[in-house]
């Protein structure tokens, strides 16, 4: 569990590297990277290079959203570390002197005024 656990997080952090890659190299408005690499594509054309971007920028969004709802449900001993911590402070004992406080130090019924 705790193998597949660690490949669904490196491969979220390579998707994240390649989301921020194809952000970058986008056409903005201003030019962006992508005006550099744009002059040179005469066999695919500019506006198939943004459509296959804009694809691929979704389609990475969406398998990062995927695989870090999965990993939520890998994370390695989820119950074992749970229980484990509340018998730790199950068996805590307190410390000499600590006060205690009283179980009760209100009035039952409030007198009427």
């Amino acid at each position: 569990m705790q193998a597949a656990y660690i490949t669904v997080s490196v491969i979220i952090m390579v998707a994240s590297i390649l989301l921020t890659l194809v952000v970058l190299v986008q056409n903005s408005k201003g030019g962006g990277l992508a005006a550099n690499f744009a002059s040179g594509n005469t066999t695919f054309g500019v506006r198939q290079t943004a459509d296959f971007l804009e694809k691929t920028t979704w389609v990475l969004a969406g398998s990062i959203m995927i695989l870090c709802i999965a990993a939520t449900f890998l994370i390695p001993n989820r119950k074992a570390s749970r229980d484990s911590v509340r018998e730790m402070i199950e068996q805590t004992v307190p410390a000499e002197g600590q006060p205690s406080l009283p179980a009760n130090t209100l009035p039952l019924e409030t007198p009427a005024e």
